[in-house]
């Protein structure tokens, strides 16, 4: 019985110190993902938060767990390395496999797209045009998104088959070739945006939560005239982004859908 029971002890001790390291690697793992590829509100729109704990939940529940299953101080020690070391890369090649799925989903840019913005993600993106794109986009951003705007088409071809490649599923700015700064755009983002205030209006029960995130973008309370929104969409959502009315910069965000 004493044996039983230290042999027990030995293993979850084991299995406890696994834990605790794969805790931090967990940790680690979370300032890179929330801290650079899927800062607010990105985290809530694009579901990161959802599709990394499921990520960070197998893999830091399976390497303690197989531990505490392999783990015997009986084993010949070259043999006990082996099989922890055996757990350690299985444990180390699900963290990168979740890591790259995580990755190849983190939103890219925020881009303006004729009347609204739009959220667009690395695999949205088709990869044979990414040679479209103006020089310095040519490349997708690794540190957190970008705000981009669509530009006019050149021709109404051009727009017709755009239009054609949209209702099919490929948005206006997930097209490389289609996109310009967002400076560019700003006059028609004025054109397009409106006044916060109809917002209130239509959203009465949500008036505090967009002065809310007014105060916390701003540090202080803005004149209603000041503030216009547009639409945002999400991968599976749509919420509200708030600019300055005078300047189209984005000042903060909310979870309301305007449509």
């Amino acid at each position: 019985m004493f044996v039983n029971q230290s042999s027990l002890k030995a293993r979850l001790t084991a299995a406890g110190i696994h834990f605790g390291i794969s805790l931090l690697i967990a940790l680690l793992a979370a300032l890179l993902v929330f801290g650079v590829w899927y800062p607010y509100p990105y985290r809530e729109i694009s579901g990161g938060r959802e599709l990394f704990l499921i990520v960070i939940a197998v893999d830091v529940v399976m390497g303690p767990l197989l531990t505490l299953t392999v783990f015997n101080r009986k084993k010949p020690l070259k043999e006990l390395r082996r099989d922890l070391a055996v757990i350690g890369v299985l444990q180390l090649a699900a963290l990168s496999y979740g890591l790259w799925t995580v990755a190849i989903a983190r939103p890219v840019h925020l881009v303006f797209e004729i009347d609204r913005f739009r959220v667009v993600h690395a695999v949205d993106i088709p990869s044979e045009e990414m040679h479209l794109a103006p020089p310095g986009l040519q490349r997708l951003p690794l540190m957190g998104p970008t705000l981009l705007s669509i530009r006019a088409f050149k021709t109404s071809q051009e727009g017709f088959e755009a239009t054609m490649a949209a209702v099919e599923g490929a948005s206006l700015g997930a097209r490389p070739g289609l996109w310009q700064s967002y400076e560019q755009a700003k006059p028609e983002v004025l054109k397009r945006a409106h006044p916060v205030s109809e917002l209130k209006a239509r959203f009465p029960g949500r008036v505090a939560d967009i002065d809310t995130a007014l105060r916390s973008a701003l540090g202080q309370q803005r004149p209603p005239d000041t503030i216009a929104y547009l639409p945002l969409v999400g991968r599976q959502t749509f919420w509200t982004v708030l600019l300055d009315a005078r300047t189209a910069e984005v000042i903060a965000f909310v979870p309301i859908d305007p449509f």
